[in-house]
């Protein structure tokens, strides 16, 4: 049975690098006939990432700024995640995956929906980033293929055994709890949260050495220190 993209881990995943599959051409973009200038932020095997990419994950806030973190700052850290996305989006399409059920794809708009305050404001605010709630759901069909890759082929390789979960339990949680004057609950009753909680920290461990990988035997050129007017143009043609 394919695993479903519903964990903790993957969850995260799909919120902080949700838009990073915004195609070079026009899906997901409201259809008027007009002509749009953009700039090349990077470039990952001959698939550029956009400045207007950019610009819709901050402007939907899917990833956090961080305290006192500066724009550049903030910046670079969404482009890096982009190019990572970007990275892990070829290596599917290499792979090869089915249709993501649209149950899987609707339950995560309805929880955009529902963070962003209801399904008007969540309208206004995608079409004033130029995108449409059709374009999201591709985004989000792709990205879930992510996810089913992630749990389907380093899934396996993550396996949390009793004494991992024994020494959580004895050299973290009882401490924390401690501190916090919190009861201390007895090992078997928190046994498969621990294990859980382990199980998505070393996966995102293997994620991330997966997309080093990736890094490693990717072309990627990188434009982001460079002025915005020596940045490469892209012109968009939007259809009617």
């Amino acid at each position: 049975m394919r695993p479903t993209a519903r964990a903790g881990f993957r969850s995260l995943l799909l919120m902080t690098t949700l838009l990073a599959g915004l195609p070079g051409s026009v899906a997901g973009l409201q259809s008027e006939p007009t002509e749009l200038a953009d700039r090349v932020l990077a470039v990952v095997d001959e698939d550029p990432i956009l400045e207007s990419e950019l610009a819709q994950v901050a402007g939907l806030g899917l990833v956090e700024r961080l305290e006192d973190e500066e724009d550049d700052a903030f910046r670079r850290r969404l482009l890096d995640q982009l190019i990572d996305q970007k990275l892990r989006f070829h290596e599917i399409d290499r792979y090869g995956f089915a249709e993501v059920p649209l149950e899987d794809v609707e339950e995560q708009l309805a929880a955009m929906r529902e963070r962003m305050d209801g399904a008007a404001a969540m309208a206004a605010r995608l079409e004033e980033l130029g995108l449409d709630e059709d374009g999201l759901r591709q985004l989000i069909a792709r990205q879930l293929m992510v996810l089913i890759y992630v749990e389907e082929r380093l899934g396996p390789r993550v396996l949390i055994g009793l004494e991992e979960v024994q020494t959580y339990y004895d050299e973290t949680l009882v401490p924390e709890l401690r501190k916090r004057r919190q009861t201390v609950p007895e090992i078997a009753e928190v046994r498969e949260q621990i294990r859980s909680l382990l199980r998505e920290q070393r996966l995102n461990q293997e994620i991330g050495i997966w997309t080093d990988e990736l890094r490693l035997e990717a072309d990627i050129e990188d434009y982001f220190d460079s002025q915005r007017d020596q940045l490469p143009e892209r012109v968009l043609e939007r259809i009617e």
